[in-house]
């Protein structure tokens, strides 16, 4: 585990920030990038979110990944809503994750949110703890590490798929107890039957996937190489655009090599735009939309295809 991401002795404080102090970001993934939310690998940073009683009155840094977040949102005319509630599935130490689902200032500030900005583009990121510790200068101090993540709408799926799990044994609780009251022996047959086939899929643990986790570098080039493949060879044409999308939404991010990814990445969403009926369908303005990203990549970053193709789109 890295070392505290954020200064210990209260001095560093988001009172200065606002919306128009994040304006200017392309994407949340480069706001994540440029603020250091976390580790420039990409790792999860620790953040305070216990001060102990002699310093109680210091902020919790815990919240400033979603506050930023939420700024970012708000400044690109957003709304910020919680989408899935975090089960802390990345924490290990079962001791660490009682402390931290006992502390409001963690809880509050974790789990999957959206963004729909005002024109009409949506993001979702995540924000998960990781771990937790007491820090080592022998005050009451505990910091939490916590990693945030822009994901796609699947991916978001697929990593809090579980959170339903309450819901849906609630449910099933409703249901047997339904079936207890009814007189169909048969019925009550087949609850049993339903309970035996569940109970292994109950029981059986979900062992975490141990790999090296890409860096937000080497995931917007992945993503950007398999949407040029596709689209170039005409083939998987919305996963390619989705792919696309997915590579733009990292922004400009430091140290990604000689290839301007962001700029190349925003040229094939404006080309899925405008060409890609099953993608561009999705947007109220499609045509629009791709002369933003164009002019932006044609004013900020001087690329000569956008200019090109603006002049096209006229």
């Amino acid at each position: 585990m890295g070392g505290v991401g954020i200064a210990l002795h209260g001095c560093t404080s988001m009172d200065s920030l606002s919306s128009d102090s994040v304006k200017n970001f392309t994407s949340p993934q480069e706001l994540i990038a440029q603020k250091n939310i976390n580790h420039a690998n990409g790792q999860a940073k620790e953040y305070v979110y216990h001060w102990g009683a002699k310093q109680s009155n210091n902020e919790a840094q815990s919240l400033y990944p979603r506050k930023y977040l939420t700024h970012y949102c708000s400044a690109k005319g957003g709304k910020f809503t919680l989408l899935y509630k975090s089960s802390m599935s990345l924490v290990k130490d079962a001791s660490a994750k009682k402390r931290l689902s006992g502390n409001s200032h963690v809880k509050q500030g974790i789990g999957a949110y959206k963004c729909v900005q005002s024109n009409g583009q949506s993001w979702i990121v995540s924000i998960e703890p990781t771990a937790e510790r007491k820090f080592t200068d022998g005050s009451e101090t505990r910091v939490v590490s916590l990693q945030s993540k822009v994901m796609t709408v699947q991916e978001s799926q697929k990593f809090y798929k579980n959170i339903s799990t309450d819901t849906v044994v609630k449910k099933s609780a409703v249901n047997n107890q339904t079936v207890k009251t009814t007189t169909s022996k048969v019925a009550i047959a087949k609850e049993s039957e339903i309970k035996k086939e569940e109970k292994p899929v109950v029981e059986s643990p979900v062992k975490p996937i141990e790999k090296a986790l890409d860096t937000p570098q080497q995931q917007q080039l992945k993503s950007f190489v398999a949407a040029r493949r596709d689209l170039n060879k005409g083939q998987n044409q919305l996963n390619a655009c989705n792919n696309a999308q997915r590579a733009y939404n990292f922004g400009k991010l430091p140290n990604a090599g000689g290839t301007n990814v962001y700029a190349e990445s925003g040229m094939l969403v404006a080309r899925c735009l405008t060409s890609v009926p099953s993608y561009s369908s999705r947007f109220s303005n499609s045509k629009a939309q791709a002369k933003n990203i164009l002019q932006n990549l044609a004013n900020n970053h001087n690329h000569a295809g956008a200019k090109h193709m603006l002049k096209q789109l006229k």
